[in-house]
């Protein structure tokens, strides 16, 4: 029988420590098998992960949790896997938009206009939802015999979701670590990265972002008034894009 490998804290998320675009070859530290299951909502985020780290990628497990823009996230989301050919689920939340408050759950017209800053994205908030939906994606992992699970918040949610957090993802990691047999590993590459910085990643292996979904208001295209709307133009404007050609 093998030694158990323990992983602490500083493990549990890797902020780039350099200027240029580390991809995933160099980062040593990951399991070279495909041994994960990612959280992928379909957005600009998760989907860049999906793909840049495709090979390590067993399971992609999508949440539909009553969002406005669940419909068309998941639909992303199953796109691009089956471009990748990697296995996806969708796993239903209903009870979170049932009993949970939050204006991304109440419909188009009740989410802001303007920045994606602390007070006008306050109401967007979906209670613990991250907290939530890594607790099942651990079972599942757990039961498929997987031993990570990928998560791909970033550093622009930090002020708005607490549970997009360094401090979270780590006491999270430490929790399933502690809680699972085989003490899976909670792996959170982008949490010291900027939007921005992560669509420059996924142009550097080929995604195309019109395959993926931000918008809250969850109309048919982007409205590019919301918050989400206006991160996500300013991501693709930073990477050299036009923002309009991927509403």
């Amino acid at each position: 029988m093998g030694v158990v490998e323990h992983h602490h804290n500083p493990d549990v998320f890797l902020p780039a420590q350099e200027k240029e675009l580390v991809l995933t070859d160099p980062l040593v530290q990951y399991p070279r098998k495909a041994d994960a299951l990612i959280v992928l909502s379909g957005g600009m985020d998760s989907t860049t992960m999906l793909h840049e780290y495709k090979s390590r990628i067993a399971l992609a497990v999508t949440f539909v949790y009553g969002s406005n823009h669940n419909e068309r996230e998941a639909e992303c989301a199953r796109i691009n896997c089956e471009q990748l050919g990697i296995p996806h689920l969708v796993i239903p939340l209903d009870f979170m938009g049932q009993y949970f408050e939050s204006s991304l759950l109440s419909g188009a017209e009740a989410i802001p206009s303007g920045n994606y800053d602390d007070e006008n994205m306050r109401s967007t908030v979906v209670p613990f939802r991250n907290g939530i939906m890594l607790a099942v994606a651990a079972g599942l992992a757990e039961s498929r015999g997987l031993s990570t699970i990928m998560l791909a918040n970033h550093s622009g949610d930090h002020a708005i979701y607490p549970d997009c957090r360094p401090a979270f993802v780590e006491a999270m990691g430490k929790a399933i670590e502690e809680g699972t047999y085989e003490r899976l590993r909670l792996f959170c590459p982008y949490t010291g990265l900027t939007k921005g910085e992560i669509v420059k990643r996924g142009l550097a292996v080929g995604i195309d972002y019109r395959q993926t979904y931000s918008c809250y208001r969850g109309g048919e295209k982007h409205c590019g008034t919301c918050g989400t709307c206006s991160e996500r133009h300013e991501a693709l404007r930073e990477a050299g894009l036009n923002p309009t050609d991927f509403d």
